[in-house]
């Protein structure tokens, strides 16, 4: 008797060799990723908390610089267990006005990329036009890669990026500097990432010109004007730093004199606020100075009074067109 007819299926059995074949989910003994550990091994929070430290505000640009921290975290575990999607493209374009924190973050974005061992060395290197672009013809190719030279293993900060096209000049150097930059951020994207920055309407427009550097960017960072209540937070934060503290009444002078300043020309978020401190300073040691007979307390070097603050242009009656 057949086997099929043993079977009563009216068809022949399959012989081993024939018999089809099911997926058995092979056995590992891999053990999960540890993820803490591996933050801890790289000291990347460690970088990240600084950056909280250093920077008020920021909320949206601090959440960015933590999704790229923590994509490149993970690519870092994939490739450990044999997996990848090939290098991440790192290179940056940072927006916004002056002030706003953007050389200060490029600074963490360098050591983060160094702790996560994507560059060698983790340096910044921050250069503009001047930098890059000769004035003959002859001149740029070599200032360009002298400062990419510099910059390899690190990260390379070109600051109002836009100055680089000048499209109204027909004898500009600038477009040979920016051939020059293509191939290395495509060639060399493993040794090194670039970050441009500068005001987004004109960076915009930059990008619009030169499609090729566009389609290289891939995060695209905006900084946002701070706030009064985050101006008046660094303002401490510097007078902190330098071991300075205001007078009971000179905390609504300062915040007064940040209210007045915003709605005033050419002001430059934290720079505007650091230099009013300097230009403070300085009234309060000139009005110590006057003092020339009177003992000095601790407290007399650190105080600042109302009177160092109102005595800026600020608060005169006519608008000052620059920094007062």
């Amino acid at each position: 008797m057949s086997s099929a007819e043993r079977t009563g299926t009216g068809a022949e059995e399959p012989t081993a060799d024939e018999k089809p074949t099911t997926y058995e989910k092979p056995t590992t003994d891999e053990k999960p990723t540890d993820l803490d550990g591996a933050l801890a091994d790289t000291g990347v929070e460690e970088v990240l908390a600084t950056l909280d430290r250093e920077l008020v505000g920021l909320t949206p640009v601090k959440t960015r610089i933590r999704e790229i921290a923590a994509l490149l975290l993970v690519e870092k575990l994939r490739a450990q267990v044999g997996l990848s999607a090939g290098p991440p493209s790192l290179h940056m374009s940072f927006t916004g006005n002056p002030g706003t924190g953007k050389t200060t973050v490029a600074l963490r974005m360098a050591k983060i990329l160094h702790v996560l061992g994507y560059v060698r060395k983790g340096h910044l290197v921050a250069v503009t036009r001047d930098d890059l672009v000769g004035q003959f013809i002859g001149h740029t190719a070599p200032k360009t890669k002298e400062v990419l030279k510099r910059a390899m293993g690190g990260v390379l900060f070109i600051d109002e990026a836009y100055f680089l096209h000048r499209p109204e000049n027909e004898r500009d150097y600038g477009q040979e500097a920016i051939e020059i930059l293509l191939q290395v951020m495509e060639n060399q994207r493993e040794d090194l990432v670039v970050i441009l920055a500068g005001y987004k309407d004109r960076m915009a427009t930059f990008y619009t010109s030169n499609p090729g550097m566009s389609s290289r960017i891939a995060h695209h960072v905006d900084f946002p004007d701070y706030e009064p209540a985050e101006l008046y937070a660094i303002a401490e934060l510097m007078l902190e730093q330098m071991q300075y503290r205001l007078a009971d009444d000179a905390g609504p002078v300062l915040a007064e004199y940040i209210e007045r300043r915003r709605a005033q020309p050419n002001f430059a978020n934290a720079r505007s606020i650091r230099n009013a401190l300097d230009r403070t300073r300085l009234r309060h040691a000139n009005r110590l100075f006057a003092r020339k007979a009177d003992a000095l307390t601790r407290d007399d070097l650190m105080v600042l009074e109302a009177s160092d603050i109102r005595a800026s242009r600020v608060f005169a009656d006519v608008e000052s067109e620059g920094e007062a």
